[in-house]
């Protein structure tokens, strides 16, 4: 049995739902990166690599052409972002990746690029019904991810606000699609976006704090 074959046997069935190898294992090792993403750790890049080469072939195996070409766009910006985050380190003096808020013109060009994008994909998934099983809602998946990813690399808190958007869609559409075990992954997700999306927001704060005045009475 090939690699390939084998990805997209059968694992096992859970509540009526048959669950895939290359859907878990793509998902778990998602699951994996979006943890180590809140942890601010490096790994986050090679991990989201891992998981879209996987989920390539559990996109595959379902025959939506258009969740195969959202992995492999993720496959590049998880090079990009680990290249991003590098350069972060060498240039923090402690090592660590600095999280901040987004200035205004920031979060206009993620909106902007994201219901331009949307559009754009959604048109293409309308025009070509075989990339896609529900057009709009995978556009939205697709755009809402690549947007998410770049504000990660570029360590911005409105990062987890971007998964947040995203999780709302991909619960339903994961199951809807027959990809059960990624709709269950997308409900942990959830709870690591939020834990993930006050750890960062803490820390930004902490980072734009001023130092307390030397010699201050108590």
């Amino acid at each position: 049995m090939s690699a390939f074959a084998w990805l997209n046997a059968e694992a096992f069935t859970a509540f009526g739902q048959h669950i895939l190898w290359s859907d878990m294992i793509g998902n778990t090792v998602g699951l994996l990166a979006l943890a180590l993403g809140w942890r601010r750790s490096i790994w986050t890049w090679p991990a989201q690599l891992a998981s879209g080469v996987i989920l390539v072939a559990a996109y595959a195996s379902v025959q939506l052409s258009g969740g195969v070409g959202k992995q492999l766009l993720v496959i590049g910006v998880a090079l990009w972002g680990w290249r991003q985050w590098q350069r972060g380190k060498q240039q923090a003096q402690d090592g660590t990746i600095a999280v901040r808020f987004a200035t205004w013109r920031e979060r206009g060009l993620l909106i902007g690029g994201a219901v331009l994008g949307t559009l754009a994909v959604g048109g293409l998934f309308t025009l070509y019904p075989n990339l896609s099983w529900s057009p709009w809602a995978d556009a939205y998946i697709f755009v809402g991810t690549l947007a998410a990813m770049v504000a990660q690399a570029r360590g911005l808190v409105e990062f987890w606000f971007a998964w947040l958007l995203v999780d709302l869609v991909g619960v339903p559409l994961a199951f809807s699609s027959g990809l059960a075990f990624s709709g269950f992954v997308y409900v942990i997700y959830l709870v690591l976006v939020l834990w993930g999306m006050r750890d960062w927001w803490l820390r930004s704060r902490a980072a734009v704090a001023p130092p307390a005045l030397e010699g201050a009475s108590a």
